[in-house]
């Protein structure tokens, strides 16, 4: 189990009040040991997950809509993809992709650990170059790149999604910096995603208020 100080480091806040947050991540059961390791590795690294909190939304839309075929944009140490990998079970496939070898290299070895390798494809490189390499659909597609490419994702990403897939995006309400006046780019660019989402024709959009924000798309 990871203690306080872990918790805090990746938990972002901001946008539900102290004590429910506190109180969400008490009431949470022990991860396993290479998950609780990774999130001890996070909080000391400054590395950025999604942590339990969000990582249990992402297990249960992916049980919940049966997805295969999962496409994650920004995996760092690869914690997120291992709760994607095991969702998808026995035949299922989730693409990592990062830019660093290190950290690519890391995840591998946590994968390994956590059985679940022969599920993942590791990626190495740019996220939005290797997605537009891609041809097929996919069941999901779950996007945690640098937020100043956001836009681009939402534009790369439709076309590459199945009817009914679910198009999931990460720091959508970004710590609650979006309603602050003169916003930075990173936060006029996850403004103008949250506006295209909520547009576009082709999607049916929900932001879920946890953690740092995560929106869930399903294409129609």
């Amino acid at each position: 189990m990871t203690d306080q100080t872990a918790i805090a480091d990746w938990r972002m806040g901001g946008i539900t009040v102290p004590e429910v947050e506190d109180y969400l991540y008490a009431i949470l059961p022990p991860r396993d040991e290479v998950l609780a390791e990774m999130e001890v590795d996070a909080s000391k690294n400054d590395v950025a997950i999604v942590g339990p909190v969000v990582a249990r939304v992402l297990y249960q839309l992916a049980t919940i809509s049966g997805a295969k075929k999962i496409f994650e944009m920004g995996s760092a140490i690869g914690y997120s993809t291992i709760w994607w990998a095991r969702a998808v079970g026995e035949g299922g496939r989730v693409v990592y992709t990062d830019g660093d070898p290190k950290r690519a290299e890391k995840a591998r070895r946590y994968f390994d650990r956590a059985g679940v390798s022969q599920r993942i494809t590791v990626r190495v490189g740019d996220a939005l170059e290797i997605l537009s390499e891609e041809k097929e659909p996919y069941d999901i597609i779950f996007n945690d790149v640098d937020k100043t490419d956001y836009p681009r994702v939402f534009r790369l990403a439709l076309p590459r999604l199945k009817s009914g897939g679910l198009f999931i995006t990460d720091n959508v309400l970004w710590s609650g910096k979006l309603r602050k006046p003169n916003p930075d780019a990173q936060a006029k660019a996850i403004l103008e995603f949250n506006k295209l989402i909520y547009e576009s024709q082709d999607l049916f959009t929900t932001i879920l208020p946890i953690r740092d924000g995560v929106s869930v798309c399903v294409k129609k």
